[in-house]
């Protein structure tokens, strides 16, 4: 079934219309940060409260904003066979004239303090080993599935601890957020056009991105021993580098058989290469936005994070 929109498109037009990338909550219609991604911001609209939104402004033409739309509607359907929960979603695609073609995926709100990041902070030791094995135990349903369905389909997904939501921690219910980049092979070829994933990098390093990360990147996150690897990592961009342990615990009884278990040293280095290279992708990206606004006089489409802690 076709996801609603879960905002009115009419408001949707006038924000695009309106939209100040650089600084979105003074635009016509004004819009509050509620996060950021490494690639995307999540923003809430004024007279859209309840809602979520990432706007991806990746597309020339609106044929492959609504192929990207059909992608994304499979994925998530594949994600609920393999057993993950994901919240109500939606999707719009807008054309504005003299500007690229935008597709919103949009998504019910959730509360912020139920992130999992965020619950790193506020739950006990316990709890916080049982929601580390409640999301080890979400993304293996992940692998279960592909083993099943392999070569014919295979999802991939990104387990970072920021990805999930758990309502109540008396439940076993457990949401997965990270749905807009729709990862899936079919024997064995990739649906998402990679070259989408370079849209927001500056023009002048997408060919280093090509050549040296692009494949690796969407690799990875078919990989169950670099998923569990990026999952660990989390803990110390989080501040919790004494969880490291126990997640270990967990995330090595979860590997595969004769997979060489992680190790602390393994996943601390994992995380300072990971550290350096997004930080240093985001200086470009912000003197990108630089070169395109104050020398050539462009609008610049996207918006970019504000500091992110690591």
């Amino acid at each position: 079934m076709r996801p609603g929109p879960l905002i009115d498109k009419s408001l949707l037009i006038r924000f695009e219309h309106g939209l100040d990338p650089k600084h979105p909550e003074a635009s016509a219609v004004p819009a509050s940060i509620l996060g950021y991604g490494e690639i995307s911001t999540i923003f809430e609209i004024a007279g859209a409260e309840g809602t979520a939104c990432k706007r991806m402004p990746l597309f020339r033409e609106r044929h492959q904003a609504v192929a990207y739309e059909a992608l994304y509607r499979e994925y998530c359907g594949r994600l609920r066979e393999a057993g993950i929960d994901l919240p109500e979603d939606g999707t719009s695609v807008l054309e504005i004239e003299g500007r690229p073609v935008v597709l919103y995926i949009l998504q019910k709100r959730l509360p912020p303090e139920r992130f999992g990041h965020r619950l790193l902070h506020s739950l006990d030791a316990a709890e916080v080993r049982k929601l580390i094995g409640l999301v080890v135990g979400r993304i293996a349903r992940v692998w279960a599935f592909n083993e099943k369905r392999r070569p014919g389909l295979e999802l991939a997904i990104d387990g970072q601890i920021s990805n999930w939501v758990w309502p109540d921690s008396a439940s076993g219910h457990l949401l997965y957020v990270d749905t807009s980049t729709p990862l899936l092979r079919k024997e064995g070829v990739e649906q998402l056009d990679p070259e989408l994933f370079l849209k927001s990098a500056p023009s002048f390093l997408r060919w280093t991105i090509r050549l040296l990360f692009l494949k690796d990147v969407m690799n990875r996150y078919y990989n169950p021993r670099l998923v569990y690897t990026d999952l660990t990592a989390n803990f110390f961009k989080e501040g919790r580098e004494d969880l490291v342990p126990a997640a270990l615990e967990v995330v090595n009884s979860a590997l595969p058989p004769g997979t060489p278990p992680l190790t602390f040293r393994e996943i601390e280095k994992y995380y300072r290469d990971d550290k350096t290279i997004w930080k240093v992708f985001q200086a470009f990206r912000r003197f990108d936005r630089w070169l395109k606004t104050s020398l050539s006089g462009k609008r610049y489409e996207f918006i970019l994070p504000g500091k992110i802690r690591r």
